[in-house]
């Protein structure tokens, strides 16, 4: 019984991480882009990149937002200035796990796979890769401080608008 008591808070907060992830996904799928900045901290990093990028260290990355105000302008311009050909996505998130900690950070680590469904109904597995996430709790909610997405996927077939 004592070791359940030990691991009831770690479980508590995996149980919270995995809500996050999920409620993440969640949202960029059913298309409520204005709610996607709540789900990180005020300052914040936010990169879409190349697995060949991240590996060399190199800056280039597709989409860079390095604050909540830079997600809500994303979106914004998402919204109202880009020119794209309509489209839903569908994530699938495997391998959620807990790869360590930095003080009152976790390091979060996790398989993504997103499909891409045009106006046409042609379905496309659209990016692949992984998530490497760092998650602080404020206020007692998880939030995302950082979030990469490292993707495998060689080409990207259209303009990438919507987040991954």
């Amino acid at each position: 019984m004592n070791q359940q008591k030990v691991n009831a808070p770690a479980l508590e907060i995996k149980a919270a991480i995995e809500e996050l992830v999920h409620a993440y996904v969640e949202c960029i799928d059913n298309d409520k882009l204005e709610q996607w900045p709540d789900f990180f901290t005020e300052e914040c990093l936010y990169k879409v990149i190349s697995r060949e990028n991240y590996a060399r260290n190199l800056l280039t990355c597709v989409i860079y937002c390095d604050s909540k105000g830079m997600l809500k302008d994303r979106i914004t311009a998402h919204r109202h200035a880009n020119i794209y050909e309509a489209h839903t996505y569908k994530h699938l998130v495997s391998g959620i796990r807990m790869a360590g900690q930095e003080g009152d950070t976790y390091l979060v680590r996790a398989n993504y796979a997103v499909f891409q469904t045009r106006q046409d109904g042609i379905t496309e597995v659209y990016n692949v890769g992984q998530y490497m996430d760092k998650v602080t709790f404020v206020n007692g909610e998880a939030k995302f401080k950082e979030k990469l997405a490292v993707y495998d996927t060689a080409l990207i077939p259209t303009l990438l608008v919507t987040p991954i």
